[in-house]
């Protein structure tokens, strides 16, 4: 079952949201890290009240198992046409309940809210490295590449 997530699933989100932050740490240590476990909690149990923010869960039997943060945005850049996008912040799923469709019903809930409050376009970053989620976001679930990020250790 895919639903808004409430103050009470901060812990369960915080779980999933740290084996995520393993994973990356792991593909890339100088840019990612694991945060302590309050600072997801007390993150996903004040979550800010509003129609620009949206925040899944997925259940299967009674257990968060997946999640998902989005927000409604705009570009920054004056070149870019003026539109809103919904953007989506975090997606995890438990290592243990991968492929089974969950993040792909996540992401299709997201998009639907999206769209209903006018989003011409969903987007989110993935790490380069992480090729299992970009054959998943590209060959799945529809999305393309519109821009590169570069990094540079200064």
């Amino acid at each position: 079952m895919i639903r808004n997530a409430v103050p009470e699933d901060a812990d369960g989100i915080a779980r999933i949201f740290l084996e995520s932050a393993e994973y990356h740490a792991e593909l890339d240590p100088e840019r990612y890290l694991i945060p302590a476990v309050e600072t997801i909690v007390a993150r996903y149990r004040n979550v800010p009240a509003g129609s620009d923010v949206l925040i899944l869960v997925a259940e299967l039997n009674g257990e968060i198992v997946g999640f998902l943060d989005a927000r409604l945005e705009h570009s920054p850049d004056a070149m870019h046409r003026d539109m809103t996008f919904c953007h989506i912040a975090e997606v995890a799923v438990r290592l243990s309940s991968r492929s089974q469709g969950i993040g792909g019903r996540l992401l299709s809930a997201a998009e639907d809210w999206g769209r209903q409050r006018g989003a011409e376009f969903a987007s989110l970053e993935y790490h380069d490295a992480n090729t299992r989620a970009g054959s998943f976001y590209r060959d799945r679930m529809g999305y393309r590449s519109a821009s590169v990020t570069v990094l540079k250790r200064l």
